[in-house]
Formats: C-alpha cells, structure tokens, sequence
C-alpha cells in the first residue's frame, strides 16, 4: 500500500478503532446509552421529536448548516458585540393573577397557554411533579416562568438573548479544553472539584464575557423602583438569574444647586446586581442593583419617538465591534446561537467597494400559531419584508441565503 492510498483510504487501518474503551466515563455511557436508542426507537424519523416547534428547529439548523456562510473563528479571535432592548412598562413575567385573571370571554391566560401547547403543559406538569413534589412556593414561580416563556415578555427576550453568552462558554470550552476534558465531558464540568476544571470554566466564561455584552434599556426602571412596582421587582430577579445582564434606564432625580435652588436633573444609569452582605451579619445575602455609570444629560432624554430615544441614551453603554438590536417581543435559540461567529465573519468579507456595515437576518415570527389573523401576518411579513427585500437587495441575481430584515447588526471600526 502506497503512502497516499494511506492517507485517503476510505476507512481506518485494523486496530486503529479500539473498543471497547479501557476507562469509561459517564459522559461515554450517556453517548452509548443514547446511540441504543436511536438505533432501536420504533418510531417513524419523520415523528421525533413530535413537538412540532421542536422539529422545525431542528429542520431550519440542520438546512442552514449546509449554507455558504464564512467559517467560524476561535472565540478569543471572533468580533465583540453588544445586544441592545429598549424596554418601556411591558410585561417582564407574568404574575399568577395575571395568569388567572379572565378576559371578558371567559378565557384565562394560563388557559389559553395551556391549549396552545398541549404537549409542552404536560411535559411540565410531569417535571414539577417529579422535581418539586411539595415545594408550591418553587411551583408557582416555574409556572411563573414557564408562561412568560410562551408570550410576549421581556423575561423570554432576554433568556434567548443570553444563549448568546451560553454558546460563547461552550465554544471557549471546545477550543480549550484539552482531549481529556472533552472525554469528561462539557456538562460534568459543573459537577466536579478540580481546580483545573474551575481554572478552565472560569476562563471560558471570562472570555465569553470579554466578547458579548447585552443591555436591556428600561426607560422607566427608576420610577418604578422608586414606587416598588412588581415590573422593578421583576428585573431585579432577571439580573439575578443572569449576572452578567446590564440594565440602562434614565434617573430623575432633584439636585441641590446653592443653598436654595432645587432643579431637576436627567442621567443616563448603568447598574448590575450586587451581592451586599454586612460582615457582621449572619443574616442571607441579599441581591441589590449597583450603578456602574451615570452620565448626565444636558435635559430630558425623550425628546422625539419613546424607542428609539430609549435606545440613544444606552447605546454609549455598550461596547464591542458590533451592535444588535433587539425588540423586546423577540427570541433567540441556542443552536442559532452557536453560529454567531460565522455570521461576524460577514462584517469582514469583501462584497463590493467595501465591507459591510449593516447585516439584517431573516425574522421567525413565533406567533404565527395562535390564531388565523397572527397566521396571515406572519405570512405577510415573509412575503412582503423578508422575500422583498431579498429582492431588492440583488434584484437581478436571486440568492434564497441572503440576509434579510429582522433584526439588525451594526460594525463599526
């Protein structure tokens, strides 16, 4: 056998595949374990999963894959970038009157959930029931959660929005780990002792950090914290749950000018949460929000249209080389997540006289399904937004992958 039919022969040579393995790991025997089980599911291919919203995932991410789009850098080598929400008083999590209160039909909102997703409330029920079992004040806030996480609340925004810093994580781990830790696998990182594997995670996710930043601009944050609002009290628990979230609003305070004189003042404010706990005290931690920066505005900040002035006095908040914005009755997926190093990539490549600065991508409108009016706007908007502009774009040479409105992500140098 000659050199080269070694290196390209179709399969290994006798004794390169050894098995079975000498030390087996549990992440090794969650893979076996779930190899047997593709292999002898009776099911139809076509039927699995049977969540229909589950299958279309997977069907766009596995036909995307096969997409000419740039290849994707090393975490450490991709482009930063910032996500940016203008947030007014809208719902940040459903509370369980709101959930139960009913409408002048009849028709609750949990109700209604409930009939929209049938498999997924069952699935739930079965989850709290084996996961909680007694604990109805840890029931009621994942039913809490998992409401808000099928409407129009800024608490599902802002969970897809952070698979972005989750995916980061992930492909910092890929690129670093070594043949060893991989074995280990990603998920038994969490489980185990070693300051190598705290070392690693903790590297992974600074990196991560360095690379994304995202901040939700509420308008009206210090107004309601100020009345103690639930919608405050509601923020306060999404920085809690992702500690790396940030949080811009505009603070109206008096300030003191001479002895006298008391004039109102605007500031653009910039807070994280903070873990405060007196050394004295044996009491718990407890959460606060801290300011990072505050900036004072010459005058009142919405001068013109509420959104996008909402939008302005944030926009020096964030960092990186580009910028995302993000309505918030929008959602993101991890395995979408995953590719967007490939999509930075675009910002660098040469298509014309320049590079580009813009980017749009396609928009899922995840109401489609809840009733006939919702159907014919989502068809609307692929019709005459995402297929004209497509068009528009490149009217004499039609290409099915090219970016399109949703949302849009900015470069700058």
């Amino acid at each position: 056998m000659t050199a080269w039919d070694n290196e390209y022969q179709l399969f290994q040579p006798s004794g390169a595949i050894k098995f079975p393995l000498e030390v087996s790991t549990e992440a090794w025997k969650e893979k076996v374990n779930r190899l047997e089980l593709l292999l002898t599911v009776k099911e139809s291919a076509m039927d699995v999963p049977s969540n229909l919203e589950a299958r279309r995932r997977l069907t766009f991410f596995t036909n995307s894959l096969f997409m000419d789009m740039p290849d994707a850098p090393k975490v450490r080598n991709t482009l930063s970038f910032s996500a940016l929400t203008p947030y007014y008083n809208e719902h940040v999590l459903f509370s369980i009157k709101e959930l139960e209160e009913e409408n002048e039909d009849g028709v609750s909102t949990l109700f209604y959930l409930q009939k929209i997703y049938p498999d997924e409330w069952k699935n739930f029920q079965e989850r709290i029931e084996e996961e909680l079992k007694d604990d109805e004040e840890l029931k009621e806030e994942a039913l809490r959660q998992w409401a808000s996480y099928r409407g129009q609340t800024l608490t599902r925004t802002v969970r897809g929005m952070m698979y972005y810093r989750k995916a980061l994580v992930l492909e910092a781990f890929l690129d670093m780990a070594k043949h060893e830790d991989l074995m280990e696998g990603y998920k038994a990182a969490g489980t185990i002792s070693d300051e190598e594997w705290k070392s690693l995670i903790a590297q992974c996710e600074a990196l991560a950090d360095m690379k994304f930043a995202y901040v939700v601009s509420c308008q009206q944050y210090g107004n309601d914290k100020r009345s103690a609002l639930s919608n405050a009290q509601d923020i306060l628990q999404l920085m809690r749950t992702y500690p790396s979230l940030r949080v811009a609003y505009i603070d109206v305070v008096e300030d003191r000018v001479g002895e006298k004189q008391i004039e109102t003042a605007y500031y653009s404010t910039l807070v994280k949460v903070a873990l405060n706990k007196d050394s004295e005290s044996a009491g718990p931690v407890q959460n606060l929000d801290q300011v990072i920066y505050r900036i004072k505005l010459p005058g009142p900040a919405i001068l013109g249209e509420g959104k996008p002035e909402n939008q302005n006095h944030a926009i020096i908040f964030t960092r990186g080389e580009g910028l995302q914005t993000i309505d918030m009755n929008q959602d993101n997926y991890m395995e979408e997540a995953l590719k967007m190093r490939n999509l930075l990539q675009e910002f660098l490549t040469e298509d014309g006289i320049r590079q580009p600065s813009i980017l749009g991508v396609r928009e899922h409108i995840f109401t489609g399904s809840v009733s006939s009016l919702a159907w014919f706007m989502s068809n609307q908007e692929h019709s005459f937004v995402t297929i004209g502009q497509r068009l528009l774009a490149n009217p004499l040479k039609f290409d099915s992958t090219m970016a399109t409105r949703m949302y849009l992500i900015g470069f700058s140098i």
